[in-house]
C-alpha cells in the first residue's frame, strides 16, 4: 500500500524503531524518538542495501519519491547509486577545493621555485598577466568544468588589442598548467589548453633589438662622454660597450664577481639567461656549470674601480639603485639613457651586443671568439654546450682592441678604428671542450704562432680615460636655482617617473581618468615647465598608492615637489629611513604622521620667511 502525506505525517513515536514501506523500495523509517527519514532499499550484487534520501518533512514524500525514481534509474544503468551519489559530493568538494585560480596559484608556487623574480622577469610578467587577463575571466570556475572555449574567449580578447606576444605567451601558461593539474587534480582527464595555436592569430614580424654599425658609432660616444644625467649611468653604458655583457648580468653584477689582478669579471651560471635555460633543462646546480668569465680590457677595469671606490657600505650591487642603495640599477635605466641622448627607436641596452657582435665580426675576429664573448650558444656543438668559459686570453686581446677602437671612433678616426684584420686561418679544434669546473680557469686554444703574430694588436696611441674628469668647476658656476632644476629634471626624466599614458597603460585606465585623479588628490603629479605631468611609479605599488594619498589629504596647500622631497628625504623617527621606503602595514600610521610633521615644519619655516 502506497504511503500518502497524512500517513507520513500523522507516524508518532513507537518507543521503538519501525519501517513504513512506500513502492519500489522507498520507505520511511521512524525512530524511536519520533524522528522520520526516507530510505531507498535496493539489491546490488546480490546484496541488499540501503541508502538514506534525506529527513522528513525537510524532504516530503513528493521529493522522496523523486530521489528514489532517480536512484532506480542510475541502478537500471548499472551503477551503484549510493556510489553515484558519493561520486557527485565528492566532485562538489573538488570543484570547491580545485578551482582555477587555486590550481593556478599551486601551479605558481611550483614555477616560482625554478623561476626568479624580478620586474620584468618571466615570473613577474607572467603574475601581471594572469592577474589582469586571466583571473577575471577563469579564476572562479572550477577546473573540471572549464572548457576550450573558455580559453579561447580569454586568449581572443588579448588579440583583440594587439597583444600578439602576451596571447602567445598565455597560451603556452596555460598549456603548462593544465598538464601540472592533469597530475595533481583527481578526475581531470584532460588539457582544454592544447592546441590552442591552431587558431591564434598570425603575429606581426619580429622587430630585432636595433643597433649600430661601426661608422654609426662616433657621434654615441661622445655624446656619451658629455651625458647630462648621472654618472653612474653613462659609465654602465660604456662597460656594456667595452664587454658586450647583457644588460642584466651588469645590473646584477656584484663586487666580488670582479677580479681586477687577473683582469676578469666572472658571471655566476645562475645570473646569465642561457645558463640558467641549461640548469633548467638539465636538471644542473649552479656548482656543476662553469660561470661566465668576461676577460677585461684597461678601460673597462678603469671603470670597474671607480665604482668601487665610490660603494656605499649598505651597497650590494657594483651599480646600486640611485634612492635604494641596497637594489640594483633600475632595468629602465639605460635605455632611458639611450632615448635621452636621441637614440629611441635606433639603439637599446640589447642592442648594444648585436653592435658589438657586428663589429668584431666584420673586423675579422673569428666567430667562436665572438660568440664566447657574447655567451651565445654554439649551433655546431651536439651537446648544445656553452662556450662561455673559453678562449679567455684569445678574447682578453681581443676585447682590449675594441676597446682601443672605441677610443678611436670616439675621436673620429673611423678608418683607423674600422681596419679589418688580416685574414690568417686558426688551427681551431673541431669538438667542443668540456665544462669546467668553477674554481678553474679555461686552458688557451692552441693557435699556431704565426696566427699569434698576425692577430697581435698594437697598442692605442691615445687612450681617451674611460671615467670622465669631474665637472666640478661646471657645477660649481651653478646657481642654487639651476642646481635646483636641473635635480628637478633628473628626476623628471628618470625611468620611475612615469608619462601619464604610460601610467594609464600600467594601471589599465584612461589618461582622462588619470589627470581627474590627479585634480582629485589621489596621485602625486610632477610638472617641470611645460613639460608635461610625471607620475612617479610608487603608485603601481598598492600600499605605497595608499600611503601617498593619506599624505596628499594632509598636503593639499603643497605642491607635489615639495611632497615628493618629503617622502624622499630621511627622516629620525623612521630610524633614518625615507618615509616611502620605510612604510610597511605595521608603520602605516607612523610613517603617515612622520610626512605631516615635516609639513607643518616646512610650512613653520616659510611663514617665518
Amino acid at each position: 500500500m502506497a504511503l500518502t502525506d497524512i500517513v507520513v505525517r500523522q507516524a508518532k513515536a513507537a518507543g521503538k524503531e519501525y519501517t513504513i514501506n512506500d513502492a519500489d523500495g522507498l520507505s520511511l523509517v521512524v525512530s524511536a524518538a519520533g524522528g522520520k527519514a526516507w530510505y531507498f532499499r535496493y539489491i546490488r550484487a546480490e546484496r541488499r542495501r540501503r541508502m538514506s534520501l534525506g529527513a522528513y518533512p525537510e524532504i516530503t514524500l513528493q521529493q522522496a519519491r523523486a530521489l528514489r525514481d532517480e536512484a532506480r534509474a542510475v541502478l537500471a544503468g548499472g551503477t551503484d547509486p549510493q556510489a553515484h551519489r558519493d561520486q557527485k559530493q565528492r566532485a562538489i568538494v573538488m570543484a570547491d577545493e580545485n578551482t582555477f585560480r587555486i590550481v593556478y596559484e599551486k601551479w605558481l608556487e611550483r614555477r616560482s621555485l625554478v623561476l626568479k623574480e624580478g620586474r620584468q622577469t618571466t615570473l613577474t610578467v607572467m603574475k601581471r598577466v594572469f592577474r589582469k587577463d586571466v583571473l577575471p575571466a577563469l579564476g572562479k570556475s572550477p577546473i573540471h568544468e572549464i572548457r576550450r572555449h573558455d580559453l579561447l574567449v580569454v586568449v581572443d580578447r588579448i588579440e583583440r588589442r594587439g597583444a600578439y606576444s602576451v596571447a602567445d605567451k598565455v597560451r603556452t601558461w596555460l598549456n603548462q598548467l593544465f598538464r601540472y593539474a592533469l597530475v595533481v587534480v583527481p578526475g581531470l582527464e584532460n588539457n582544454p589548453a592544447s592546441d590552442l595555436d591552431v587558431v591564434a592569430a598570425p603575429q606581426p614580424p619580429v622587430r630585432h633589438h636595433p643597433f649600430l654599425r661601426m661608422e654609426e658609432l662616433p657621434p654615441l660616444l661622445r655624446m656619451l662622454r658629455n651625458y647630462p644625467g648621472f654618472l653612474q649611468t653613462q659609465l654602465g653604458l660604456r662597460l656594456l660597450l667595452l664587454t658586450g655583457v647583457r644588460t642584466g648580468e651588469l645590473r646584477l653584477a656584484t663586487p666580488d664577481q670582479f677580479d681586477l689582478d687577473r683582469g676578469l669579471w666572472i658571471i655566476p651560471p645562475e645570473v646569465v639567461k642561457q645558463l640558467q635555460l641549461e640548469m633548467r633543462r638539465k636538471r644542473k646546480r649552479p656548482r656543476d656549470v662553469p660561470p661566465y668569465i668576461v676577460p677585461l680590457s684597461l678601460q673597462a677595469i678603469e671603470i670597474v674601480r671607480h665604482m668601487l671606490a665610490q660603494a656605499v657600505p649598505a651597497q650590494r650591487y657594483l651599480f646600486a639603485h640611485t634612492s635604494k642603495p641596497k637594489k640594483q640599477m633600475s632595468e629602465n635605466t639605460l635605455n632611458a639613457a639611450l632615448k635621452r641622448l636621441g637614440y629611441r627607436d635606433q639603439l637599446t641596452g640589447h642592442g648594444i651586443r648585436a653592435t658589438i657582435s657586428t663589429a668584431l665580426n666584420e673586423i675579422g675576429y673569428p666567430k667562436i671568439w665572438v660568440d664566447a664573448q657574447l655567451s651565445h650558444a654554439d649551433p655546431d656543438k651536439v651537446s648544445s654546450a656553452y662556450n662561455h668559459a673559453e678562449y679567455v686570453e684569445q678574447r682578453r686581446r681581443m676585447m682590449q682592441d675594441w676597446a682601443d677602437r672605441l677610443d678611436l671612433f670616439e675621436q673620429g678616426k673611423v678608418e683607423q678604428a674600422s681596419r679589418q684584420l688580416p685574414v690568417v686561418t686558426l688551427p681551431f679544434p673541431q669538438t667542443g671542450f668540456g665544462n669546467v669546473e668553477s674554481s678553474e680557469m679555461p686552458a688557451p686554444v692552441n693557435v699556431s704562432a704565426e696566427a699569434e703574430s698576425e692577430i697581435r694588436v698594437e697598442p692605442a696611441i691615445n687612450r681617451l680615460p674611460a671615467v670622465p674628469s669631474p665637472r666640478s668647476n661646471i657645477e660649481d658656476a651653478l646657481t642654487d636655482v639651476q642646481r635646483a632644476r636641473l635635480e628637478m629634471l633628473e628626476i623628471f626624466n628618470s625611468p620611475q617617473s612615469l608619462s601619464v599614458v604610460d601610467f594609464a597603460k600600467a594601471i589599465g585606465k584612461s589618461r582622462q581618468s588619470v589627470n581627474y585623479d590627479v585634480r582629485a588628490g589621489k596621485l602625486l603629479a610632477l610638472t617641470v615647465g611645460n613639460l608635461g605631468r610625471r607620475i612617479p611609479d610608487w603608485h603601481l605599488d598598492p600600499l605605497k598608492d595608499r600611503f601617498i594619498q593619506a599624505v596628499l589629504t594632509h598636503g593639499w596647500n603643497m605642491d607635489g615637489w615639495q611632497i615628493y622631497r618629503l617622502l624622499t628625504r630621511p627622516c629620525e623617527s623612521l630610524e633614518g629611513a625615507t618615509p616611502i621606503e620605510a612604510v610597511t602595514q605595521a608603520n602605516f600610521h607612523d610613517a603617515v604622521m612622520a610626512v605631516c610633521l615635516a609639513m607643518k615644519q616646512e610650512q613653520g619655516l616659510r611663514q617665518t620667511a
